[in-house]
């Protein structure tokens, strides 16, 4: 199968995980969609990069939606086709596993993903905070749609 179409590598991962069928979308030249479920999410980053030559994580999107927290890995691989991967975790419990062993340079990102959301990030090392200071208060995730910042008095700073 030749793996420079996007249709062609749209039909592997519904081949390779049939719980996908419908939910791969190419909405242009050279971008796929695909919605997976939390589930096989691990399986599908692996296959994706080991397969199917995407073996360069772009950057990690997070979105808040609804009672969802939603994270698409943009994957490309030597030909220019990106492939988006989705999924969704509760807001209520935003656990999500980290993808450090398939692509080490996902550590900023998942950092990212837990100041700015507050998600869970299993696997992933102790180390600095990203991109917030470390004073931030830890319970301030300022890209979520219900934050509300704490009042400047109640936020101490402490500037060496």
């Amino acid at each position: 199968m030749d793996k420079n179409n996007e249709n062609n590598l749209s039909q592997m991962l519904t081949d390779k995980f049939s719980v996908l069928t419908g939910k791969s979308h190419i909405t242009r030249n050279r971008r796929i969609f695909v919605d997976v479920p939390k589930e096989i999410f691990l399986d599908v980053i692996d296959y994706a990069a080991k397969a199917m030559g995407f073996d360069f994580l772009c950057t990690i999107t997070g979105l808040d939606i609804a009672d969802d927290l939603q994270f698409i890995y943009h994957l490309a691989n030597k030909d220019g086709i990106l492939l988006n991967i989705k999924v969704n975790v509760p807001k209520s419990n935003p656990e999500h596993p980290t993808v450090m062993k398939t692509f080490n340079g996902s550590i900023f990102y998942e950092r990212e993903l837990i100041d700015m959301f507050g998600a869970k990030i299993e696997g992933l090392p102790e180390g600095r905070r990203y991109p917030l200071p470390d004073w931030w208060p830890l319970d301030q995730h300022p890209l979520r749609k219900d934050w509300k910042p704490k009042n400047q008095s109640e936020i101490k700073v402490e500037v060496e």
